[in-house]
């Protein structure tokens, strides 16, 4: 599969075919920036991450606060956004590897706009319910298994595998930046509008990103063998990642942390709400820390991984995201509170950066083109496998014993990985990126 020209002759081509007295100045000589086809790509990242701000907020506010839900249901709501990656990655990789992913990755926007605003329709209808909820978080589960594989794909179309780190660290810069200022405008349109409604802008945003998307021409040459059957080349997908160390590595701890994460994620808005007793509109303001962690990783990231090796920096990623739930874990329920889980949400970004620029650049790295549809979908299935059980295990605690035991039980968790990467010889060993 190629592009219309190499990105190192591409940027030629950028550089005398447009005015570069501006772009010289606000880009740096030999950024990935300078590349238009990835330029409209990281735009097109931006906007839509800016919309995936409204519905991380508004959908689980319109449970918490307009439906009044359970934790036993907002764990719920969460397993079913995760349950159809266990269910449809496998066979989703074989078939992302015999069509174009570019398309796929463009639909993927449309159906998912189109699914948020449903929300508010069925709000204004008053017809919005629970099992409304999950239907939207099962089909945006959905999209995402094919959609968000393609678009992982769509990225190594484009940048050179050995810039892979470096153009994961600015995708996670592109992210930052509306995790900055993408609370705040949904925590303003929520209180403005309502979270239902709120949900709408996320729609228009998709599309957007979707027509965006339209514009990159990737030349991509698809040819599936004569003999090629499909239970025979999800197999090889299966076989290839449990005969490489590193993958079977970077799945079971990045599997873990998946468990731990989506524990905490299900009672993050109900501690906010019920115990801090933040506003819909307080809690927006709060996950502008979570940008302004991200914006800051985004910005070392790729300088911390080099200088630590991409092993070294997952496990510093491990460690920081079990601090952060172990701080918000004993917190008081006062301002000092509200500190905490501002800080929390700056250190779990941190975190969550680190793990995943290198995960996804090792990912890709070790994996031979032709394969690259399978292993993605395969490996997005193990490490989220134990997600849909953690969400369960996370509302189940949080009813039952309260919303702080569930968060000490993802601090552990993280914890326990953390130790345990530290003296897994394959993670603790990646000094830099494998080569093929």
């Amino acid at each position: 599969m190629q592009n219309d020209t190499p990105p190192n002759k591409r940027i030629l081509s950028l550089k005398k075919s447009l005015p570069l007295s501006v772009i010289d100045r606000i880009i740096p000589a030999n950024d990935l920036l300078r590349d238009f086809v990835y330029r409209r790509l990281w735009i097109s990242i931006l906007i839509s991450s800016f919309g995936a701000q409204i519905t991380l907020l508004a959908l689980p506010l319109t449970a918490a606060v307009l439906l009044h839900a359970t934790p036993t249901q907002m764990g719920l709501l969460t397993f079913m956004e995760i349950f159809p990656y266990v269910l449809l990655s496998l066979p989703s990789g074989v078939w992302l590897d015999r069509v174009r992913k570019l398309p796929v990755y463009i639909s993927g926007e449309i159906a998912i706009s189109l699914a948020v605003a449903s929300v508010p329709i069925a709000w204004w209808l008053d017809i919005l319910t629970m099992p409304w909820l999950y239907i939207v978080g099962f089909l945006i589960g959905a999209v995402n298994t094919t959609a968000g594989t393609a678009a992982q794909i769509v990225l190594t179309q484009i940048v050179p595998r050995e810039r892979l780190i470096e153009a994961h660290a600015k995708n996670a810069l592109a992210t930052s930046g509306s995790e900055v200022a993408g609370p705040a405008t949904a925590g303003a349109l929520i209180k403005l509008l309502g979270a239902p409604l709120a949900l709408f802008a996320d729609a228009v945003l998709l599309l957007t990103s979707a027509a965006i998307l339209r514009k990159i021409k990737i030349h991509e040459i698809r040819v599936v063998a004569q003999d090629a059957n499909f239970w025979r080349d999800l197999k090889e997908g299966l076989k290839f990642v449990a005969h490489n160390q590193i993958l079977v590595a970077l799945a079971i701890t990045v599997g873990i942390w998946q468990m731990a994460y989506n524990a905490a994620l299900v009672v993050q808005i109900l501690f906010a709400t019920r115990t801090l007793g933040l506003s819909e509109h307080a809690v927006g303001l709060s996950y502008v820390c979570m940008g302004v962690g991200t914006v800051l990783a985004s910005m070392i990231g790729n300088r911390v991984s080099k200088h630590l090796g991409p092993g070294l920096c997952m496990i510093l990623g491990f460690l920081l995201c079990a601090i952060g739930w172990g701080l918000l874990a004993i917190a008081p329920a006062n301002q000092l509170g509200i500190i905490a889980f501002g800080l929390m949400l700056v250190l779990f970004a941190i975190g969550g950066v680190f793990i995943f620029i290198n995960f996804l650049a090792l990912r890709q790295a070790v994996t031979p083109e032709p394969l690259l549809g399978r292993i993605t979908s395969t490996m997005r299935w193990l490490t989220l496998l134990p997600a849909g059980p953690g969400a369960l295990i996370g509302g189940w605690l949080g009813e039952h014993f309260g919303l702080r035991i569930t968060l000490g039980f993802s601090c552990a968790c993280a914890m326990l990985l953390a130790f345990f990467a530290w003296h897994n010889k394959t993670i603790r060993g990646i000094k830099s990126l494998p080569q093929l």
